[in-house]
C-alpha cells in the first residue's frame, strides 16, 4: 500500500538483491539486463537506465489485485477482458498484460495499452518489444518455478533504455514484486474452493487488511509483533530456498555500519572497473 513497515523485516534485503540477482542472470539470453555483478549479499553493481515509467504487469491466474477487481463486478482490467464464471485463483487461459503507470511518488495508477500509446507514455514499437519481452521472460519464469514445485502466478518488469537498447530494470520474480503458489495440491485446492497455499508478499498485505489498514487516509499502520516479523522473514528465506535450490545464508552484518559497509564494497567495485 505504499507504506514503509513500522518494523525491519531482518535478510528481506538480502534475499531480494540476491534472488534478483540469480533470475537475472538466468534471463540474459533473453534480454540484457542492469545486472553488472553482485559483488556481496547485500550489494549489487548496474548499468545506469533511463526508466521506462510503465511497470509491465503479467498475470497468469486471477487473484490480488486482479480478483478484487473481478469481485466488484468489473470484467476488464487495463482494457483486458476478463471472462465470465471465474472463481479466485483460476488460471487464464493465456496471461493478460495489465500495465501500470510507473509513479515518481504516491500510488501506480492502472493504465490500458491504447491509454499507453494515445498519451504519448511510450512509442507503439517500443511497447510492442516489451509486450513480447514480458512474455518471454514470465514463460521463463514460470518454468523455473515449475521445475521447483513452484507455480509463478503474476509479477511484474520493468524496463529502461541504456545506451539506445531496451534493457531489463529493477528485481525480477522475488517475493516483493511476483507471488507465487505452491503447485502440489494447487488444483485440489481449487477444486475445494480452498485458499492457496503462496509464497509472496501478498500475505503481509493481507494481514494488513485484517488489521483495517490500505493506506488509506486516516489509517494508521497496525503493530507488527516480534513474532510477526519472524514469520514474514522466515518465508521471504524459504521463497528464496525453493525457487533457487540453494541454501540461505544469513549475512550477519552490523546494522549501525551498514551504509558504510556498502559504501567501501563501492568504492572498491569502481576501482576495479576504472583499473580494467
Amino acid at each position: 500500500f505504499d507504506h514503509i513497515l513500522p518494523r525491519t523485516i531482518l535478510y528481506k534485503g538480502q534475499v531480494l538483491n540476491q534472488t534478483a540477482a540469480f533470475f537475472l542472470q538466468s534471463v540474459k539470453d533473453i534480454i540484457p539486463t542492469w545486472l553488472i555483478d553482485t559483488p556481496d549479499p547485500n550489494v549489487s553493481v548496474g548499468k545506469r537506465c533511463e526508466p521506462i515509467r510503465i511497470e509491465m504487469v503479467i498475470r497468469g491466474y486471477l487473484t490480488g489485485h486482479a480478483w478484487r477487481e473481478y469481485k466488484s463486478g468489473k470484467r476488464q482490467l487495463c482494457g483486458v477482458a476478463m471472462p465470465d464464471n471465474m472463481k479466485e485463483n483460476d488460471p487464464f487461459e493465456e496471461p493478460i498484460i495489465t500495465p501500470s503507470t510507473k509513479a515518481m511518488e504516491g500510488h501506480d495508477v492502472d493504465i490500458s495499452k491504447d491509454e499507453i500509446i494515445e498519451g504519448g507514455y511510450v512509442e507503439p514499437a517500443l511497447y510492442e518489444q516489451m509486450e513480447v519481452k514480458a512474455k518471454e521472460l514470465f514463460a521463463r519464469g514460470q518454468q523455473m518455478a515449475k521445475e521447483r514445485g513452484l507455480i509463478l502466478v503474476d509479477t511484474k518488469y520493468e524496463f529502461g533504455l541504456c545506451d539506445g537498447k531496451v534493457f531489463l530494470m529493477d528485481e525480477i520474480h522475488t517475493p516483493d514484486s511476483s507471488r507465487y503458489f505452491y503447485l502440489e495440491g494447487y488444483q485440489e485446492r481449487q477444486d475445494k474452493g480452498e485458499e492457496q497455499k503462496q509464497l509472496s508478499k501478498e500475505f503481509v498485505r493481507e494481514w494488513l487488511i485484517e488489521h483495517d489498514f490500505m493506506g488509506k487516509e486516516g489509517q494508521q499502520v497496525p503493530e507488527m509483533t516480534s513474532e510477526f516479523v519472524e514469520m514474514v522473514t522466515a518465508r521471504y528465506i524459504e521463497l528464496f530456498e525453493k525457487i533457487t535450490n540453494e541454501k540461505f545464508v544469513k549475512n550477519e552484518v552490523d546494522e549501525s555500519s551498514i551504509e558504510e559497509i556498502i559504501n567501501k564494497i563501492l568504492e572498491d567495485r569502481f576501482e576495479i572497473r576504472e583499473n580494467k
